[in-house]
């Protein structure tokens, strides 16, 4: 069976592995946030923040090494990378099942973002190598769908795992092993696809045209460029609140910590869903379906904050989630007309989810420091409150824009 791809056909299973590469783009530390609590008993004497590095470290070292993965991607060697960059992160996996510090988890967790950084360009980088047109599209939102619902399975088996060695839940660690084994596959994608010196950029169908007077940079439309970071960077640090902060309000309102978990699960549950669907969404919401999205991250928020109740934290992590989970691939589809030159797509992709990353690292430390700022130590779910705020704004922002080329569908 082959899958066509606007460009030709491709067999199933090189496609098959080419999404393979979703199923561990997300994991680095968002995977054992479920467990941040648990790892509070083994370590009694660690701070939050010291427990909140397991999450922050690897997305921090993702970032200068997504960017390399980047760079590396206008070479013709794809393939070694991605084949180093899982065996990297494999390793890594085994490592955590025989740490036995807060210190060893935290240099491992380092070890981790190494590997995933190098590996998370290519991951939708060959989507945009090997499809176009809504072929593309179509792919995007499997691709997300996968690297999210793989999220939901960690999560649930981390909340599950927990309950036995601490050290058990490390074992999501080891799903690279599954596109590893899958990287021969890769090999049968067309040459012209995967080396870029081969290709013609004029020959590729999906060249951007640069709008009269819009600055551009070796094939770069910068506005365009930007305008897809800092979206991503602010979707990205609305709704990462859940994973941080979600565990600490559950405590504080004598919820289990499987609870916690399941919160956890459903959120990714909802990024996840949308995937399949994507088409069939822009197609009832078309223009403004961005907008409709960032309305979910904003009512969710606002559901969230006002009544944190396992009820109200549900709803909230529901609209949350399918406000997410549709821009996400909207906004990797998006990142393919930031550049002129279609060669570049997995370097662009990389800046962009860049952009990801650093919401991620950085969301606790602003969060935390507006909290003092405040004198807000005391308020139950100030994190959320805080950013309801902010998507409110950026709603505003987004509604004024709305025909904008960020924020139209």
């Amino acid at each position: 069976m082959k899958v066509n791809t606007g460009k030709g056909y491709l067999p199933l299973i090189v496609v098959a592995a080419i999404l393979s590469l979703s199923l561990v783009v997300n994991l680095p530390g968002l995977a054992v946030s479920p467990m941040l609590g648990t790892l509070k008993k083994v370590f009694p004497h660690s701070t939050q923040l010291e427990e909140q590095l397991l999450t922050m470290l690897p997305n921090l070292l993702i970032i200068p090494c997504l960017l390399l993965g980047g760079r590396i991607s206008l070479s013709n060697h794809k393939i070694p990378v991605i084949t180093c960059s899982l065996i990297i992160y494999a390793v890594s996996g085994i490592a955590y099942l025989f740490a036995e510090s807060m210190t060893a988890l935290i240099i491992i967790s380092c070890a981790l973002g190494v590997g995933a950084g190098l590996l998370i360009p290519f991951s939708t980088g060959l989507i945009a190598d090997t499809f176009t047109g809504r072929y593309r599209m179509r792919q995007m939102g499997y691709q997300s769908a996968i690297s999210n619902m793989t999220l939901v399975v960690a999560t649930f088996v981390v909340g599950w795992l927990s309950k036995g060695d601490w050290h058990m839940p490390f074992l999501v660690y080891l799903i690279p092993l599954v596109p590893l084994a899958m990287t021969f596959f890769l090999k049968r994608i067309p040459k012209a696809d995967l080396d870029d010196s081969a290709a013609d950029a004029g020959s590729q169908p999906d060249s951007a045209t640069a709008p009269r007077g819009v600055r551009t940079h070796d094939g770069l439309i910068l506005s365009r460029v930007f305008a897809c970071i800092g979206l991503y960077f602010f979707v990205t640090f609305c709704v990462i609140v859940l994973s941080y902060y979600a565990p600490y309000v559950a405590e504080k309102e004598h919820l289990s910590s499987e609870f916690t978990g399941t919160i956890t699960s459903v959120f990714f549950l909802f990024v996840f869903l949308p995937g399949f669907f994507l088409s069939k969404i822009i197609n009832v919401f078309k223009q403004s379906t961005m907008i409709v999205c960032i309305a979910m991250i904003f009512i969710g928020l606002a559901i969230f904050a006002a009544w944190p109740t396992s009820t109200g934290m549900m709803m909230g992590a529901v609209l949350m989630g399918l406000g997410y989970g549709t821009s996400q691939p909207m906004i990797y589809d998006k990142a393919t007309f930031t550049t002129t030159d279609p060669r570049k797509a997995t370097l662009v992709l990389s800046f962009i989810l860049a952009g990801n990353y650093l919401a991620i690292v950085v969301a606790p430390f602003v969060i935390d420091f507006m909290r003092s700022l405040m004198h807000a130590e005391n308020v139950r779910a100030f994190s959320f409150i805080f950013n309801c705020a902010l998507s409110g704004l950026f709603l505003i922002l987004a509604i004024i824009k709305r025909k904008s080329f960020i924020f139209r569908s």
